[in-house]
């Protein structure tokens, strides 16, 4: 099974409920907590960052196919439908 990448900042509004949503969906969806998410501080790791192409943050990846990139006043509910898109892509495969 390939995994969700994750790439995150600290003190993000958006990827606080990309984290949450991740909790969430796998209380609701057993078969979710099976999916590894790699979790990758954009400032920790920019040696990683430069190899894929996104603008914002929380952005999520399989591979490097960009399945979900947040946005300035996206809600919760966009956040939380965008994690659940990767997890079901990720178990599609």
């Amino acid at each position: 099974m390939k995994k969700i990448t994750m790439f995150h900042i600290q003190e993000c509004k958006y990827c606080d409920f990309a984290k949450k949503a991740i909790e969430e969906l796998r209380a609701q969806h057993p078969e979710y907590r099976d999916v590894e998410i790699e979790m990758i501080d954009e400032n920790a790791h920019p040696e990683i960052v430069e190899n894929y192409d996104y603008w914002s943050v929380p952005s999520l990846f399989i591979g490097h196919d960009k399945i979900f990139e947040a946005a300035l006043f996206m809600p919760y509910e966009t956040v939380r439908d965008g994690v659940k898109l990767a997890f079901d892509t990720v178990l599609a495969e």
